[in-house]
């Protein structure tokens, strides 16, 4: 059995773990940005395949151990069984992180790293210099509180890069929180999922694949497909476990509607290339203008608005959260999850969000306002103009 950490953006850890969970695997450990979890060697294949909301999956070599000093490093970092992974004449390119320890110096623990193993594999294959010209193992270490954690990189490219977005909008949402938004949503077949500022077709792509039980890994290839220890036939039995799971009679539809023309462009050659355009409808549509169809069904809306920060001025988005706030009403007992940096967004979209979490787009801090419960219309007024603060969990 093997130790595996999958890492994530902070606030996704939940999900992760649930992911994890649903693929039969040991989870062990939830810190912020990361689950450690247990496996036998099919777990990496069919954790880097499967999992929607993982940035990366690694190996984790033996325990944590405590690296208060560079010696300390040095020694903890040696005696990892290296060879039982990394030939002769693999390379180790070592990078990572070390966050509230005595070692500051990220340079530093690299080099330190980087001798240590280069000492033990020398002394495994009796070689004075490591010649670092086969398979690359990218090494990661993370330095937590003076406990350091050494780990060896199977997803190669961060896996919120699926591949079918090659080219993107202006301030593009990652796909990993993309699919954490409609995994929060609970979206069905049943549902009608509509993204009104669908930009790349991110948020309506991603509910696609969920709904459809298409794995997100499927289009693409994985740095651990090159390792000796994770057998070519282990990526082919999970590709093929995986692709039997998708739902090929799934009626399930999204809507997916921008302003701008381009936008719809890019984001229907992006669904083709997932594999989920036959399921999604992307038209041309104001947010602040949209209207409920003419068919009854139930439906949930998901979006990330421009934040006022990249894409408009502060003064534009607040104007655009008051329009969609009266908009969106019409579309009421409908669901509506919005996803943005405004902490005063309540104020200006008119209504006190249900729930309200806090998620991260890459570096950037985000609320997502989640609205699932009926208005009430009798103190609509009070609560329109009161105190609009929000309660994050």
């Amino acid at each position: 059995m093997y130790t595996y950490v999958a890492t994530c953006m902070f606030g996704l850890e939940k999900q992760l773990g649930e992911e994890i969970d649903s693929l039969g695997l040991e989870r062990i450990l939830t810190m912020d940005g990361r689950v450690i979890f247990r496996g036998d060697a099919s777990a990496a294949c069919r954790a880097n395949i499967n999992l929607r909301v993982a940035e990366r999956v690694y190996l984790l070599l033996g325990n944590a151990f405590p690296a208060p000093t560079f010696d300390a490093l040095f020694e903890g970092c040696r005696a990892l069984p290296w060879e039982d992974f990394i030939g002769r004449d693999d390379a180790f390119p070592v990078s990572g992180h070390s966050i509230k320890s005595s070692l500051t110096s990220i340079p530093d623990c690299q080099k330190i790293i980087k001798k240590a193993m280069a000492v033990r594999l020398g002394d495994h294959y009796g070689i004075g210099r490591m010649p670092e010209t086969g398979v690359v193992f990218k090494i990661e270490f993370f330095i937590f509180k003076d406990e350091a954690y050494l780990m060896i990189d199977t997803s190669g490219i961060a896996l919120h890069k699926r591949g079918y977005r090659p080219v993107a909008n202006a301030a593009p949402l990652r796909e990993t929180l993309a699919a954490a938004l409609v995994m929060n949503a609970r979206i069905r077949e049943d549902i009608l999922l509509w993204d009104p500022f669908c930009g790349s077709g991110t948020i309506a792509i991603e509910g696609a694949m969920f709904a459809l039980h298409r794995a997100p890994g499927l289009g693409r290839n994985f740095a651990g497909e090159e390792f000796p220890w994770l057998p070519r036939e282990l990526w082919t039995e999970a590709r093929e476990e995986a692709q039997a799971a998708i739902l090929t009679d799934s009626a399930f539809r999204a809507y997916g509607s921008d302003i701008d023309p381009d936008c719809i462009d890019t984001a229907s050659a992006n669904a083709r290339r997932a594999g989920v355009d036959k399921h999604i409808n992307f038209f041309v549509g104001d947010a602040r203008r949209i209207r409920k169809p003419d068919f009854d069904c139930k439906g949930t809306l998901i979006c990330n608005p421009p934040y006022g920060e990249r894409m408009m001025t502060v003064e534009d988005a607040e104007s655009l959260y008051r329009a969609i706030g009266r908009n969106f009403a019409s579309f009421e007992p409908w669901q509506v999850y919005v996803l943005t940096s405004c902490e005063y967004f309540e104020k200006l979209y008119g209504r006190r969000a249900d729930k309200t979490r806090k998620l991260y787009n890459g570096t950037i801090p985000a609320y997502l306002y989640q609205f699932f419960k009926p208005r009430d219309n009798i103190n609509y007024a009070k609560k329109m103009y009161g105190n609009f603060g929000k309660k994050i969990r």
